[in-house]
């Protein structure tokens, strides 16, 4: 009877409110990916998440929306262009780390959810053998 009158003054209880918080109102063990917001503002669009989003196409994709529009909406065409649900979520009184959650509807566990940051490189030359010579002086001289 306690119980049936707790939940009708403060709401059902909630399972993992900290994690259903961090994780843009989902749970650790149904993200299939978890981008930060600092990753989400970076120019472009982490290939990694389009390939999950495409392999995913049953998962939900949940933004937060404390983020700015522009920085979002990269993610929102994609989510568009595959048919696949997106919420943006706002919560005013805690504000995650993360800016894109994407998610089952059930338990996948998936122990690797995040994403390091990825950093263009360029392919690495082959060197040539130095030559040593008379010419080989010179062109050292001149090159500097």
């Amino acid at each position: 009877m306690d119980d049936y009158l707790l939940q009708g003054i403060h709401g059902a209880k909630e399972t993992k409110p900290d994690e259903r918080r961090r994780f843009l109102t989902t749970i650790r063990e149904r993200v299939v990916v978890a981008l930060t917001g600092e990753q989400v503002m970076e120019k472009g669009v982490y290939p990694k998440v389009e390939i999950l989003m495409k392999e995913n196409g049953s998962a939900h994709l949940f933004l937060n929306g404390n983020l700015d529009y522009s920085n979002l909406s990269k993610y929102i065409s994609i989510a568009k262009s595959l048919n696949l649900e997106y919420t943006i979520v706002t919560n005013k009184d805690y504000n995650s780390d993360l800016g894109l959650v994407l998610a089952q509807e059930f338990a996948i566990d998936k122990e690797e959810i995040f994403i390091g940051k990825e950093t263009e490189t360029e392919p690495v030359l082959p060197t040539k053998p130095e030559e040593k010579g008379f010419m080989s002086i010179f062109q050292n001289i001149f090159k500097k």
